[in-house]
């Protein structure tokens, strides 16, 4: 009853850009989770806004509106909040973990910061199956379910009352019963390649921004390749150089960009068993827009088949790892991460899953491939150790995210 309550209070709020407070609803907008309708302004009594709205287990609620003018609002909300009225806030919205957007939010209402929605991201909300808000440090998941049919139920309760009025309003979402075509979405051409979105890890390895990844992160990439910094704007990297042998690549941000924090090489080999910890983007945006922080030790100084190019690491490493750095307990570079072991050839060869047998590659070749490529990298002894949070947080400044759209063919071969 108290959640009911607060919703309906909620959509009465959201009359877009901080309206009056609204009566309402007149007719139902009921998708899934989602319910509203119409409301008007409380001290006109003319036609305000659509809006519906949904609560989530992490304690937001959501509400989307497009007001009589068309403009759209998406609205952060919790009873938990405390926003001094007129505050603003950025919000960095990101969609399946691919398209980005940054939002600028006003607390109209002291438990609420709303943002105009431009149109190109409203037809991203529309498409795309989870949203990650990051504001500040806090971040947060939404499932996007049923947001195609709701915002078009919710266009359609604009257009409809703007041509009946709210005396006449009903239900907004039978027009939503039909699939809508996504706005932006086109069909390939017959016996073309279809893009795919495509992610994985690298990390700078000098002040002038050459960025180290995994060759397999970029083969078959199709147009620009971009490089994200957790909280900034993407950049596009030019490839330098490639060794797909020891599935090594070399990017190079805009020759405008600095960076003062840069990996540092270890100038010692790694023993056996000593503690590893693996920083990448695994599975980015469908479990957080920010980079994961996983720990192990150093299994082995072999790979597979007794490749002495790489080390076996027990640290947990899923897709999108790949390219990203392996540290030793002092902070420096040890290794970069490249695979995990095929679990399921094992399982069919021996009947038994393996866990924890991840690679990465040495140093030594690291070190070979840039010295090749000319690189003014920086190399460390290991001195005091350093706390995994330490690590991590210096860490931030020079890990990214790496992304392209590649085909489905390239990524087949995979």
């Amino acid at each position: 009853m108290w959640l009911k309550s607060c919703v309906v209070a909620l959509l009465l709020q959201t009359s877009v850009v901080g309206a009056a407070y609204a009566k309402g609803p007149f007719g139902s907008v009921n998708v899934g989770n989602w319910i509203g309708g119409a409301f008007s302004n409380d001290e006109t009594g003319a036609f305000s806004h659509c809006a519906a709205t949904t609560p989530y287990a992490n304690g937001v609620i959501l509400v989307v509106s497009q007001n009589a003018a068309g403009i759209w609002s998406l609205a952060f909300a919790s009873p938990g909040y405390r926003f001094n009225k007129g505050e603003n806030a950025a919000i960095d919205v990101t969609f399946d973990g691919q398209e980005r957007a940054r939002l600028y939010a006003t607390a109209y209402q002291s438990n609420m910061l709303t943002a105009v929605m431009p149109l190109n991201v409203v037809r991203t909300f529309q498409k795309a199956s989870l949203m990650v808000a990051t504001a500040g440090r806090a971040v947060l998941n939404f499932d996007l379910t049923s947001t195609g049919p709701v915002i078009a139920a919710l266009a359609n309760c604009v257009t409809k009352v703007k041509a009946d009025g709210l005396d006449k309003a009903g239900d907004f979402t039978k027009i939503a019963a039909k699939p809508q075509p996504a706005p932006d979405k086109q069909t390939p051409p017959a016996g073309s390649k279809a893009a795919r979105a495509r992610t994985g890890t690298g990390f700078v390895v000098s002040a002038t921004g050459h960025v180290v990844t995994n060759n397999h992160v970029i083969d078959g990439c199709v147009g620009d390749i971009k490089g994200n910094l957790t909280g900034e704007a993407a950049m596009v990297l030019r490839v330098v150089s490639s060794d797909a042998n020891n599935d090594l690549a070399l990017l190079q941000a805009p020759s405008t960009t600095t960076f003062k924090d840069f990996a540092r090489i270890r100038d010692r080999s790694i023993r056996s068993g000593d503690s590893v910890i693996v920083i990448g983007f695994p599975f980015h945006g469908l479990l957080t827009s920010d980079f994961t922080v996983t720990t192990g030790i150093a299994s082995s100084l072999s790979g597979m088949r007794n490749d002495t190019r790489f080390l076996q690491i027990s640290a947990p490493v899923q897709p999108g790892n790949s390219g990203g750095p392996l540290f030793d307990t002092t902070g420096q570079i040890v290794g970069v991460v490249t695979a995990k072991i095929p679990a399921l050839r094992i399982a069919a060869a021996t009947g038994t899953i393996p866990e924890n047998i991840n690679f990465a590659i040495k140093t030594g070749m690291l070190r070979d491939f840039l010295d090749n490529s000319v690189v003014p990298y920086q190399t460390a002894e290991p001195k005091g150790e350093l706390k995994t949070t330490d690590i991590a947080g210096n860490a931030r400044p020079y890990t990214m995210l790496i992304s392209c759209n590649g085909t489905e063919q390239v990524d087949a071969k995979r």
